[in-house]
């Protein structure tokens, strides 16, 4: 592993050592001294994993993509060992294995919980499972820029003016991007706190929802959020993680970067306005901030619910959550933009082989961009990808005694990295319960589920067809 890759891992355990810090004196200020340990063993041990790339001399040689991509791959699996340090030596006697599946489960920001009573444990440790959705959120945007070179022309456009990256760019955009993250989860405290949620529960909801995470701080989310003008901003503050990170930066810097910058989140605002209209009409609206609340946590792969959201409506939220939001953001999901494009280009197609003198153009609405073939083929894998992992991920649930029905929900939700809840009638699913080889299962595909897989044909070209 080259020195660049050891310096990106630790970084990362950098930050867990100083959220591990933070713990310790969250404990001693608030007298939380049962797991007060467990947190400076985490510090001493990310903070040695932070040192390792001091004792490798430097090189100049360039990182490969394929290094790159195993290098965040590694990180998934080795990070959330770390942060299930506080679990594994926490009071509560809990098994190495739900420990790693706890903090897999919140460093992919996914949300699945092995605690069936939130009420029950140490404030510091409850702080340590938000911390964990926030550490993975950032750890997967520094990623969409570390191999920013596999995606299309469009998010390149969206980020910066340059065609690859060198090292000065990378730390500069990582810089903006750590500033946004940080700023966006303070508006979402304060905006928490000014509906009158108190500090402990607003602050570990911030670093849940700006992270398109599932913990929640509580044992039900109808605790925190009890009338309906709190369902509506929260889930306006859920939509900050279905746009892209930098629409609040490009809207400041409007007249610098021009309207072209909007293109994904334009047709992000059309598809909600879309759905919205098409739920006030068609369905139940005497208690529509419910249906609104499930709208905005689906298609941010956020999935929370209250228990007023209509029990007859989770297919239509698994397929929002399948679409997903904007690429650049904290969400999963396959994204909007590469449904329509492919949904547009087949369409030409199909039309250009009935109407062979009509010309079609694959232009981006909003855009001077194209749509071209290499893109189309990209959308077109990810999709097929997303396909064949579902269909394993179902089948490896049932042959472990999950009925269909459940394998198949809680294969979407695993994939896209989304919580399970009443709106996918999954409220009443307990992880702990679940076989060792389902564990397993959900591991590995809620790290699949958050690794671009388009990177994984990558790798898969590099070691079956070298040539």
């Amino acid at each position: 592993m080259s020195r660049f890759s050891l310096i990106y891992l630790s970084s990362f355990f950098l930050l867990i050592s100083f959220l591990s810090f933070l713990n310790i004196l969250y404990s001693y200020y608030f007298n939380l001294y049962l797991n007060i340990d467990t947190y400076v063993y985490t510090l001493v041990i990310s903070l040695i994993f932070s040192s390792i790339p001091l004792l490798k001399k430097k090189d100049d040689k360039k990182t490969s993509i394929y290094e790159k991509i195993i290098t965040i791959v590694i990180g998934y699996f080795l990070i959330p060992a770390i942060i299930s340090i506080p679990y594994f030596l926490s009071i509560y006697n809990i098994s190495f294995l739900d420990c790693y599946f706890e903090s897999i489960s919140g460093f992919t920001s996914t949300g699945f919980t092995v605690f069936s009573n939130i009420k029950h444990l140490d404030q510091s440790l409850i702080l340590w499972r938000s911390s964990s959705q926030w550490i993975g959120g950032l750890y997967f945007l520094f990623s969409i820029i570390l191999l920013i070179d596999i995606f299309d022309k469009n998010l390149k456009n969206n980020v910066t003016d340059f065609l690859s990256f060198d090292s000065n760019e990378i730390l500069k955009q990582s810089f903006k991007i750590i500033t946004l993250y940080s700023l966006l989860t303070l508006f979402i405290f304060l905006t928490l706190k000014i509906i009158n949620i108190r500090d402990f529960d607003a602050f570990n909801l911030a670093l849940t929802l700006i992270s398109s995470g599932g913990f929640l701080p509580v044992n039900d989310l109808d605790i925190l959020i009890n009338t309906e003008f709190k369902q509506i901003i929260l889930s306006f503050l859920m939509l900050l993680s279905f746009f892209s990170l930098f629409l609040s930066f490009n809207l400041f810097y409007l007249k610098k970067r021009g309207l072209s910058v909007f293109t994904e989140d334009l047709y992000l605002l059309i598809y909600f306005l879309f759905l919205n209209i098409i739920f006030f009409i068609f369905f139940d609206n005497n208690d529509y901030s419910s249906i609104f609340l499930s709208i905005s946590s689906s298609i941010s792969n956020i999935g929370f619910s209250t228990k007023n959201t209509p029990a007859n409506l989770y297919f239509i939220f698994l397929i929002l959550v399948v679409i997903g939001g904007s690429f650049f953001s904290t969400s999963s999901g396959l994204r909007f933009i590469k449904i329509f494009s492919l949904i547009k280009f087949s369409i030409n197609e199909l039309l250009s082989h009935s109407r062979p003198r009509q010309v079609y153009l694959s232009k981006i609405s909003f855009s001077k961009n194209y749509a071209n073939q290499s893109d189309i083929n990209k959308y077109f894998l990810s999709i097929l990808i997303f396909v064949l992992s579902l269909f394993t991920v179902t089948i490896l649930l049932t042959i472990s005694n999950f009925n269909f029905d459940v394998s198949f929900k809680m294969g979407i939700l695993t994939i896209m990295n989304t919580v399970n809840s009443s709106i996918f009638g999954l409220g009443d699913f307990y992880f702990l319960e679940a076989s060792f080889f389902s564990k397993i299962t959900l591991i590995i595909f809620m790290i699949i589920g958050r690794v671009e897989l388009l990177t994984f044909l990558i790798i898969v070209k590099k070691f079956l067809f070298k040539s």
